[in-house]
């Protein structure tokens, strides 16, 4: 059997690329949108910045969308309990202007010679702050943090929920209204903003203290980096951030009352909420010496699916980074969840509103990490010769849930283990378990979305650091049975940043010109049966169901 057999796609007559106070909302975009076209033609390189779970990175585009110039930083997380994952602000906001500035070094620029950003983050991490000072009131609390786990399970169990699913079904029956079907299979989870929030509110004194003295403000990353950028002058989200955070109504466009009042969550914490390109004001002069057009935020996954031009219906992103990311676009239509899957708003361009439904697993790039830390390799490059160098994983399985299992198994309090260890097994044979569980997680939600999505599914996209698993990479090919292709550039979200911010500021003229510069570098086509991985996939779900339910009675 020959493992790898893919085909590489260059498409033909695309360029080459290289890669080496008190707050006020955002103000609207000038007329025809952003930056004069002149303005953006003399500055003729675009910033796109991503704030992810491991890593914070800036890539400098040329017109071509050829990174001229890149740095990255470790995003360093602190684990001050059991289950709570926490990011410093101060210490990330350092980073942030550190690898714009080394960013715009490297391709050897001046500022004045950029003309706008784009902000890409991780959802669902968020803080509040004082809004008289700007000072936080606690760290950012991180999407994969359980200290909420017993609010969202009691909650689940709750007679108010099993309350409204009846009567929403009620309602649905009468009106035939998509909102009340969503509203009567409603289910919270840890990486929603909602009851995070509604935990800081009940544990953080100062932070109900300050809600209740209309004195605080709320934000994702997102909205946090642009106050800091404009020295405190605008405070805002985009739409597909807002969406992502659990107390957005995606049918209405607008924070949801209803949940806010549930969770006892003032409506007066939550940031205006403006179109993903838009001209959300400048970096202050004072940082980088010059001011510089803020033109786009947008959510990582979101930004993900916009730089693999997945603009059209039916469009499948699979994102393999700390965690993996299934995104399906639903057009104008927007998803109305039966098994899991989550309706968000992909972006928002004037009148245009594209939704999408996402599956997502927490773990896919964090077990790697971790191996690697036990020592069980040198290199993440080699990972995939180690599991093609034994036959199987030898009946070992491994259970990737360090942040518990999402769609479609959802138990937060499920345990990452290893099962089926044998004295001979080898350092390969873990590894190669490993790698079969990411696998496997994607058979899981790809098939959660061919049952629950109605839109007829196209291509299949793959980016994020996981994506250059090639071992990864064929057996979901093969599980699926689908082709899958992945992109030269598969730091997606920092592309999907700068082409939001390009289009706002005429950089570029429109999508059908962001096709042109994508480039396809492998194409993974099915090589096995799907069958011939039913045993080995039996049993790991064997060993999943023996890790739900490990940390019950745990006190996060």
């Amino acid at each position: 059997m020959a493992w790898g057999r893919r085909r590489a796609v260059v498409r033909p007559g695309e360029p080459s690329g290289s890669v080496s106070a008190s707050p006020r909302p955002a103000q609207p975009p000038p007329p025809c949108g952003g930056m004069p076209r002149a303005a953006a033609a003399a500055a003729a390189y675009v910033l796109g910045v991503d704030v992810g779970s491991l890593t914070l990175r800036c890539h400098v585009y040329d017109k071509t969308a050829a990174v001229r110039g890149a740095s990255s930083k470790k995003v360093e997380t602190l684990h001050p309990h059991l289950g709570w994952v926490e990011l410093d602000p101060e210490v990330l906001w350092t980073q942030v202007t550190d690898v714009i500035k080394e960013a715009v070094q490297a391709a050897g620029l001046q500022m004045n010679q950029i003309a706008g950003l784009g902000i890409s983050t991780q959802r669902g991490t968020f803080i509040t702050w004082n809004k008289k000072t700007g000072k936080p009131f606690h760290n950012f609390i991180s999407w994969q943090d359980q200290r909420a786990a017993e609010l969202v399970n009691s909650w689940n169990r709750s007679l108010i929920l099993k309350a409204i699913h009846v009567i929403s079904t009620m309602i649905y029956f009468l009106t035939w209204s998509d909102r009340y079907l969503a509203a009567s299979s409603l289910t919270f989870t840890t990486q929603h903003v909602s009851l995070r929030l509604s935990w800081v509110l009940q544990n953080i004194s100062e932070v109900q203290e300050a809600a209740n003295e209309n004195n605080c403000c709320f934000g994702t990353i997102d909205t946090w980096l642009l106050y800091k950028l404009t020295k405190g002058s605008v405070y805002a989200t985009d739409y597909s951030n807002a969406s992502s955070t659990g107390v957005f109504e995606p049918f209405q466009m607008c924070w949801s009352s209803v949940l806010s009042k549930l969770f006892s969550i003032p409506m007066s914490i939550y940031p205006p909420v403006e179109d993903t390109n838009h001209s959300f004001g400048s970096v202050d002069a004072e940082i980088f010496g010059v001011p510089i057009p803020i033109m786009a935020l947008v959510a990582d996954q979101q930004a993900a699916m916009f730089g693999e031009c997945c603009f059209h219906a039916g469009d499948v992103k699979l994102t393999m980074g700390t965690g993996i990311f299934w995104d399906v676009n639903t057009g104008n239509h927007l998803h109305t969840p039966r098994a899991g899957l989550y309706p968000l708003v992909g972006w928002k361009i004037g009148k245009e509103v594209v939704f999408l439904a996402e599956g997502n697993a927490s773990d896919a790039g964090s077990p790697i990490k971790w191996a690697n830390e036990l020592d069980l390799f040198t290199s993440v490059d080699e990972t995939s010769r180690m599991a093609r160098s034994v036959v199987d994983s030898e009946g070992v399985c491994f259970v990737p849930s360090f942040s518990g299992l999402q769609v479609p198994v959802n138990d937060p309090y499920a345990c990452a283990s290893f099962m089926g260890l044998k004295p001979s097994t080898t350092r390969n044979h873990l590894i190669r378990a490993i790698l079969e569980s990411i696998a496997f997680r994607n058979k899981q939600l790809y098939d959660t979305i061919v049952k629950e999505v109605r839109v007829p599914l196209t291509n299949i996209r793959a980016d994020g650091g996981v994506s250059n698993n090639s071992f990864i990479m064929q057996m979901t090919s093969d599980l699926l049975n689908k082709k899958i292709d992945k992109p030269i550039n598969t730091d997606t979200s920092c592309l999907g940043a700068a082409f939001l911010a390009g289009l706002a500021l005429g950089f570029w003229t429109d999508k059908e010109q962001l096709k042109k510069l994508r480039r396809t570098e492998i194409v993974f086509e099915p090589e096995r049966d799907s069958g011939e991985y039913k045993l080995a996939m039996d049993n790991w779900i064997k060993a999943v169901q023996r890790s739900l339910n490990w940390y019950r009675q745990t006190s996060y």
